[in-house]
């Protein structure tokens, strides 16, 4: 790990004063021992705390800001409705606090030297902000929704418990047929993450279907099953187990880093994906995995020491009907025509027979995702789409095409009921639109939650219709939750940096890299 910087303490205390307690909730960092061992540390105005793993915390100055690491706070329901993006630190819940932040800053290459936890309701769209935000190391912007359900599963129902999304690579690769001795990164050694068993089954060896709903808020997500609003999402949960508590995400509570810790069972540190933007000191790259032109580059990314799911899977299964002096290129097409495992509208998608972003890298386009055009259908007749005045967020219409098109991928995937995938992975991009264009609990997210079941329940069908719904083990997800920012919270730490005079990059923003 890296030392701290000469000016390290300078940048904190510029960031912890009063004025900018509106706007920083929390500034963190890592720094070693005398021994070599490293420590978290969390300041803000309140005071400065030394966090240890399993909430031991030693208060260093002040008063500790994190009071609660409580991954059920908030609960039930109505209690996050009546404390929404709590104002001060002391009023929220950080689960698993030194656990994330020693995962985040372990990589000494691409790990910032400190990082800026915003309030949750601090509005800041002139640096790329929106009305539901993200990225936070509190309780509602890391809890992703968990449900797990179907062939293997332990009909629960909803349960008062709480995992880690980084449990969820393991838990398919375990259903898809992979030893738990073989749940292992390239170099050997074990994965951050753990499988599930206690809502498992020892049934037969199925088809295990991965989904994520890409910011799908986790409270109202629940709710609307219960109150009948999302019936595939209820149709799932009466077949297995749903956490209220949900899947803890890694910090920070980022759509890539989160992807890619799911789907490599390694935290950031370890996988290499710090943010959708960050640093790269050992290359000077700016690097910006999280768009539309990049998507389908994202694994490049990867530290090579990290397994994503799939090739821990294709490890285990070997490619059905291929002659054993097959070249290449017929090995690469059987892989493609009759897939082991597939990944729908993935980003990290290394290793997977089929795939999205394979497709769109087969195709040349300099522009990634945002070169499909005329390719993805047409969101105005989407028969998913309930309200269609959302149409006109840019973001949202196209989440609406791209969701469009996976539902149509999954179907062909499922084509027939011979050859089915062992494992499929299928992310959902609209549910994000939904939340970010209208902030959780808005009519936008609702309308977006509410299609993303939809086409659940069209898949579900579809599978219905096969006859092969009772062999199929399904885990739904999503990469973090969400909270709604306040217009009137607005301001940047920008200035408090500048006046300092000293060379440092603010990427994210949030994340700084000094020197």
């Amino acid at each position: 790990m890296r030392a701290l910087h000469p000016d390290h303490e300078r940048v904190v205390t510029a960031l912890t004063t009063p004025d900018l307690a509106a706007v920083v909730d929390l500034v963190v960092w890592v720094a070693p021992d005398p021994d070599g061992t490293p420590v978290a540390y969390a300041a803000n105005h309140l005071g400065r705390v030394r966090l240890e793993p399993g909430g031991r915390h030693t208060v260093l100055a002040g008063r500790d800001p994190i009071v609660s690491e409580d991954p059920l706070a908030f609960l039930p329901y109505a209690a996050e409705l009546a404390h929404p993006s709590p104002p001060v630190s002391t009023h929220n819940a950080y689960p698993l606090a030194a656990e994330r932040l020693l995962s985040f800053f372990a990589d000494p290459d691409r790990s910032p030297d400190i990082a800026i936890v915003h309030t949750p309701g601090h509005y800041f769209p002139d640096e790329g902000g929106h009305v539901g935000e993200h990225g936070s190391l509190d309780v509602i912007q890391s809890r992703a929704p968990l449900i797990v359900s179907g062939a293997r599963v332990e009909a629960r129902g909803l349960v008062d418990e709480w995992a880690r999304l980084i449990d969820v690579g393991p838990t398919l690769a375990y259903l898809a047929g992979v030893p738990e001795s073989d749940l292992r990164d390239a170099k050997g050694d074990p994965l951050d993450g753990h499988v599930l068993r206690r809502y498992l089954n020892e049934g037969p060896i199925g088809p295990v279907v991965g989904i994520l709903w890409d910011g799908g808020h986790c409270g109202d997500l629940l709710h609307l099953a219960e109150s009948g609003d999302l019936p595939g999402v209820a149709r799932l949960i009466a077949r297995g187990t749903a956490l209220r508590g949900g899947a803890i995400a890694q910090f920070p509570s980022i759509t890539l880093t989160n992807h890619t810790s799911i789907l490599t069972g390694v935290g950031p540190g370890r996988h290499g994906v710090l943010g959708n933007v960050y640093f790269d000191r050992a290359t000077g790259e700016r690097v910006v995995p999280n768009d539309e032109t990049t998507w389908h580059r994202s694994s490049e990314w990867l530290h090579d020491s990290v397994r994503t799911v799939f090739e821990m899977v294709a490890d285990h299964i070997p490619v059905p009907d291929v002659a054993a002096d097959a070249d290449d290129a017929a090995l690469a097409a059987a892989r493609f025509l009759r897939p082991r495992t597939a990944s729908v509208d993935e980003a990290i998608d290394r290793g997977a027979d089929y795939s999205t972003m394979q497709i769109i890298r087969a195709s040349g386009s300099s522009r990634g995702a945002g070169g499909l055009g005329d390719q993805l259908p047409d969101p105005h007749t989407s028969p998913f789409v309930h309200e269609p005045e959302h149409l006109e967020d840019r973001y949202f219409r196209w989440g609406v095409q791209v969701d469009d098109l996976g539902l149509q991928q999954m179907r062909q995937l499922f084509a027939g009921p011979d050859h089915l995938p062992a494992l499929t992975w299928w992310a959902n991009v609209v549910t994000d639109a939904g939340h970010h264009g209208g902030g959780p609990r808005s009519s936008m997210a609702r309308d977006a939650l509410r299609q993303a079941d939809a086409r659940l329940v069209a898949f579900l069908d579809h599978l219905d219709g096969l006859g092969v719904t009772d062999q199929v083990t399904f885990i739904l997800t999503a990469d973090h939750g969400f909270e709604g920012s306040d217009p009137a919270i607005t301001g940047s730490w920008a200035p408090a940096l500048a006046a300092l005079g000293i060379p440092l990059r603010d990427e994210g923003p949030g994340l700084i890299y000094l020197g």
